[in-house]
């Protein structure tokens, strides 16, 4: 992983856990690889919702983006990169 994807992903863990109000929870304790809903960060559909529209926000990804793409969703890596070459802002 080179360093812009690396400074990004600790960047996108500390907005995730702000924006979710995730207060038990630091960057280090997500995992790039592990899943992100159910037993991985145990998120759920609601939570979604509000990572889509926080990045719309601050990243201006367009919600379109995400129709029908739900494997963006798969992993933290996975949504991060997808991000990353999305964002506009």
């Amino acid at each position: 992983m080179d360093e812009n994807t690396k400074q990004f992903r600790e960047e996108f863990k500390r907005d995730l856990i702000e924006w979710l109000q995730l207060e038990d929870k630091s960057p280090a304790d997500i995992v790039d690889d592990a899943p992100i809903f159910g037993e991985g960060m145990a998120l759920d559909s609601l939570d979604a919702v509000e990572i889509v529209v926080m990045l719309q926000r601050k990243y201006g990804v367009p919600q379109k983006d995400f129709e029908g793409n739900r494997e963006v969703f798969a992993t933290f890596a996975t949504l991060s990169d997808f991000v990353q070459q999305r964002r506009t802002k």
